[in-house]
């Protein structure tokens, strides 16, 4: 049974995304990139709420078609494709290829995904996350915290009602300034 992994990209102030949805702050190199890249071959698939996944679908699919689009984002074009993705919406009425349209409970889909998926479940979206998170899914929480301060925007974290404790499982400083933080939930 795999982990159920939450993953991105955030301020040092604990943003995801500024207060008008903007992600120009990230500042991704190709060090940065690749290590995303192997987070997406590693995962046995990518859950993702409906704005991350319109995000997403809006340019990986097609990003072979980009003239500018370096060796380091084809490859992650590929990965990502080649991932099974499953998105949890209520307002979307289909999804691309390779993947697959969930309503409803996100605990019930997480414990089916668990016995069906080989690997790890990598969670990204804020609002989907925050319900994983306050029902206790989460096992791993991956953050990659970019040298910036945002000042507002939509959190990583949502607010809570008690602690929840994690254990620290790995850190890596990237060349841009970026540091990756891996925490695991004490349970």
């Amino acid at each position: 049974m795999g982990k159920l992994v939450y993953l991105m990209n955030v301020s040092l102030d604990g943003y995801v995304e500024t207060a008008d949805r903007s992600l120009a702050w990230t500042a991704v190199d190709d060090e940065l990139h690749t290590w995303f890249n192997e987070r997406t071959r590693e995962a046995g698939a990518l859950l993702y709420g409906r704005r991350l996944y319109e995000v997403m679908a809006a340019y990986w699919p097609t990003a072979d078609r980009d003239p500018a689009a370096t060796p380091v984002m084809l490859d992650f074009a590929r990965a990502w494709v080649a991932t099974p993705k499953v998105v949890f919406s209520t307002t979307l009425t289909e999804v691309g290829p390779g993947c697959r349209l969930v309503r409803g409970d996100v605990a019930g889909e997480v414990a089916r995904l668990r016995e069906e998926v080989d690997g790890d479940l990598q969670i990204g979206g804020p609002t989907l996350a925050a319900a994983a998170i306050e029902l206790g899914l989460v096992d791993e929480y991956q953050l990659v915290v970019h040298p910036v301060i945002l000042g507002g925007g939509r959190p990583y974290l949502p607010t809570l009602e008690r602690p929840i404790e994690l254990r620290r499982i790995e850190t890596r400083p990237f060349g841009n300034g970026a540091v990756y933080l891996g925490y695991e939930a004490v349970r």
